[in-house]
């Protein structure tokens, strides 16, 4: 394989991702709008789920960020739990408040809202494809401290170096002058 096949396919690889990031984004978008056609749910909705498909266009943009994608991820996860949460709390007085032909919206609103809400952990699991893609690690830091039992990072005290150098250094200041004297 030239080089030039080998960049042609890391080009393609990079518009696959970034195809299916907007892919993603537009098709939450349009759910989300579509769930919101009516008045059902609560602004905390509204505003969840269209502030992560910001941090999703951030995503676009900055197509070599790692943050802007673990950002959109943990976006997305977030809003799995609340649209859980809202539609539990939400729906069944919804389906009260429309009759007749606002009945039908609702349904078609709800579906909507409740098809978003299936697709996220897929999307999720394809932003997290993206974010390993990008150089992301296996476990994510939040820069939280950890307790390990792995010491090899740490260097003993037990063995100083004896030299003889070293030791007449402490006396000496720079340019072979002796150095301030303790009491």
């Amino acid at each position: 394989m030239s080089r030039g096949q080998i960049c042609t396919f890391t080009h393609e690889l990079h518009c696959v991702c970034v195809f299916s990031l907007q892919a993603i984004v537009l098709v939450h978008w349009l759910l989300t709008v579509w769930a919101c056609l009516i008045t059902w749910l609560p602004t905390s909705y509204v505003l969840g789920n269209m502030s992560a498909l910001a941090v999703g266009v951030w995503a676009i943009a900055q197509r070599d960020s790692i943050d802007a994608v673990l950002m959109f991820l943990i976006g997305l996860a977030v809003t799995i739990l609340t649209d859980i949460v809202h539609f539990g709390l939400y729906y069944a007085a919804g389906e009260i408040q429309y009759t007749s032909a606002a009945l039908y919206l609702f349904r078609f609103s709800g579906g909507m809202a409740i098809l978003s809400l299936l697709l996220k952990p897929v999307s999720c699991f394809f932003v997290y494809q993206m974010y390993r893609e990008r150089g992301g690690e296996y476990n994510v830091n939040f820069g939280f401290p950890r307790i390990t039992r792995n010491r090899d990072a740490y260097q003993s005290i037990d063995h100083q170096d004896q030299s003889g150098s070293s030791a007449s250094s402490y006396n000496q200041a720079e340019g072979g002058k002796p150095g301030p004297l303790s009491y």
